[in-house]
């Protein structure tokens, strides 16, 4: 699937919407457990640092999104974070690796240093497989770290990147 990636519009916000609270709905990998309306919507990721957007060019589907932010503030602001989503029936065509290149690209534009993920769920193998041949070096790992939908508890592994 060609695609391309490109900073968010307005219009984009309903699909990014609905493609972000499938993943909240999913409980296996967003810490958030509430879902986001539109007008949610138009203030979470107005309040993002960069939001890119994975479009089909054939049809002007918006197929995936990234959140880029600071990581922490002050003297650790040069370390940036970011999130990922990528529609469930658009999943398994490398969405996900062209989104996060892309936040990386941007996250050195925005004069970040190091991208930091703090909580990537252990059993989400995929994303770690990717964030991993990307580069990124986990850091550890911490039991328990995240709550599942169905209660259960499962480790995070943190991960960076020098951008």
């Amino acid at each position: 699937m060609e695609l391309v990636i490109r900073g968010y519009t307005s219009a984009d916000l309903p699909a990014m919407v609905e493609i972000w609270n499938q993943v909240v709905e999913e409980g296996l990998a967003f810490p958030q457990e509430e879902f986001l309306d539109l007008e949610g919507g138009r203030a979470f990721f107005a309040a993002q640092s960069h939001n890119g957007v994975a479009v089909a060019p054939e049809t002007g589907e918006v197929v995936g999104l990234y959140i880029l932010h600071p990581n922490n503030v002050g003297r650790c602001g040069h370390l940036c974070n970011a999130s990922y989503a990528v529609a469930a029936r658009h999943r398994g065509r490398h969405i996900g690796e062209k989104l996060v290149l892309d936040s990386l690209e941007q996250g050195r534009r925005l004069g970040f240093r190091v991208m930091q993920f703090n909580a990537v769920v252990a059993d989400n193998l995929h994303a770690r497989h990717l964030y991993q041949r990307l580069g990124f070096q986990q850091l550890g790992t911490i039991p328990g770290g995240f709550r599942q939908k169905d209660g259960a508890y499962v480790d995070i592994c943190p991960y960076y990147r020098l951008l």
